[in-house]
């Protein structure tokens, strides 16, 4: 659903009063909707203050520890930052596979859709950076048929990696030590296409993702048309949806059908990781102690990490990062319908373009040039009004603070869902001086330009919002929706295939 014709519960609000005439346009009036909207976020701040000064963290980490399943993922050779590369950063190797080990007979048939035993094939690979300040993280795909350099072995599909190193060893080593050979040498092949240094690796399973996204309470997508497909077992209509288990375990399975194959599947990856991450930020994750038990527990019974990941450090250092800025990408691709040796593979751009991608993600983004908002007068400007954040009324503070600035307030009511976490201004091509004029006065807004909304410049309030007020310095444009080559982030919910 698209937010620029949401579903809405409108509001009314008669005319508003002459100043001198409104109550509201009191000095004690305004005082109090300031104090309120301060109470609203100290009380949220207070809160998951006491949850970490508590004991309560430490039992969380206890029951992380007590059911993780860890590997010596990383090798102690071919594993470096190549020259130019933040040193600091944390790179993250996210790996998903096709193996169902663990999974019953009835598992098999019910929760993921299949009899067969499956493969050790990877086929999700990802790598989250993020840089030293902590700022921002970056979400790199890459194509399980990317034709790589996989040392030791010459060149093949990256997703060859983790089986050639399992099965390098014998037969009669363990399945440990035979995992953490696998899982090795893809953090080498990876490293050294990437030149980053791997210093975590995390690994789940098909049951292992079933399982998760059932703890999750599910996540939303939006397909732009039906999707249905007997290999993956995805039965979706077209539209905004929540899904869980097997259901979303075939949306980021697809690959047949798809216009663009695997590429289009990266692309439902990152949507799909999006929404997780959206979900995680809201208020419900973060101030819900019984919530944060039951994604603890799941996602230790899930998951396997190498042997030096903390779970909850790494969740506290993620825990201030706005859904906006967690970009998505994909790693430099010079034909994605490449061919060699009759097998289809996707041919990467050159070394040294990969190496400059990874090193430039560290690096401070370009600010684009400000639209000219001197001219803008905010009584031409209508600004319609949605509230996504789930605390009730916020709403109607914005609707009043901006009619106090002069702005017209055009419809007001309920965004198309409750669990945004930024604030978002989203307006129609031609309107960037409007947008940005808004948001000198709507702190830590985003502006993103959608070429669906007709001459509206929209309002969507998101949980991280703590009020309107004056001389705020705006934030960076958002790129034109239709842009393919800027990064899709873990705000961004338009419909994809």
């Amino acid at each position: 659903m698209r937010l620029d014709s949401p579903t809405v519960e409108p509001v009314s609000h008669p005319r508003p009063l002459p100043p001198r005439l409104d109550p509201r346009d009191r000095p004690a009036v305004r005082r109090t909707r300031r104090i309120v909207t301060v109470l609203r976020v100290l009380a949220a701040t207070l809160s998951v203050s006491l949850l970490v000064g508590s004991g309560w963290v430490w039992y969380l980490r206890g029951t992380a520890e007590q059911n993780l399943t860890r590997t010596d993922a990383l090798p102690a050779s071919g594993n470096t930052n190549a020259p130019g590369v933040d040193g600091g950063a944390t790179n993250i190797l996210l790996v998903g596979s096709d193996s169902r080990a663990g999974a019953t007979d009835q598992e098999l048939a019910e929760k993921l859709r299949t009899g067969d035993p499956g493969t050790m094939n990877t086929d999700t690979m990802l790598l989250v950076h993020i840089p030293s300040d902590g700022s921002r993280a970056s979400v790199v795909s890459f194509p399980r048929d990317s034709y790589v350099d996989i040392p030791g072995f010459g060149e093949n599909k990256l997703n060859a990696a983790y089986a050639l190193g399992f099965n390098s060893l014998n037969a009669d080593t363990s399945q440990a030590e035979r995992a953490a050979a696998g899982a090795q040498l893809l953090v080498q092949t990876i490293s050294s296409l990437s030149g980053v240094q791997v210093d975590h690796y995390v690994q789940v399973d098909l049951l292992g993702f079933y399982n998760l996204t059932e703890v999750i309470g599910g996540v939303e997508v939006n397909l732009c048309a039906p999707a249905r497909d007997r290999d993956s077992g995805i039965d979706l209509p077209a539209g905004v949806q929540t899904i869980s288990g097997a259901d979303a375990l075939a949306f980021v399975r697809q690959r047949n059908g798809l216009p663009n194959g695997d590429l289009d599947r990266i692309v439902r990856q990152q949507a799909f990781i999006g929404g997780v991450v959206r979900n995680l930020l809201s208020a419900g994750v973060l101030l819900n102690p019984l919530k944060q038990k039951d994604l603890v527990e799941a996602a230790s019974q899930s998951l396997t990490v190498d042997a030096n990941l903390d779970l909850l450090d790494l969740a506290q250092q993620l825990q201030n990062l706005a859904a906006g800025n967690v970009e998505f990408s994909t790693v430099p691709i010079a034909d994605p319908a490449g061919r060699i040796n009759g097998s289809s593979v996707v041919l990467l751009e050159d070394s040294d373009v990969i190496v400059d991608y990874f090193a430039g993600l560290s690096e401070e983004p370009e600010p684009p040039p400000a639209a000219d908002t001197s001219t803008v007068d905010p009584a031409e400007v209508t600004v319609d009004v949605y509230n996504g954040s789930g605390v009730g009324g916020l709403g109607g503070d914005a609707q009043v603070a901006l009619q106090e600035l002069g702005y017209a307030v055009g419809s007001v009511g309920n965004a198309d869902r409750s669990d945004y976490t930024t604030t978002e201004i989203r307006y129609a091509p031609g309107l960037d001086a409007a947008a940005r004029a808004l948001a000198l006065v709507v702190p830590g807004a985003r502006l993103v330009e959608l070429s669906s909304l007709d001459g509206q410049v929209q309002l969507v309030i998101g949980s991280e919002f703590t009020g309107i007020g004056p001389d705020t310095p705006p934030p960076a444009a958002d790129p034109p929706s239709g842009e393919q080559d800027q990064p899709r982030t873990a705000a961004d919910t338009a419909c994809i295939n």
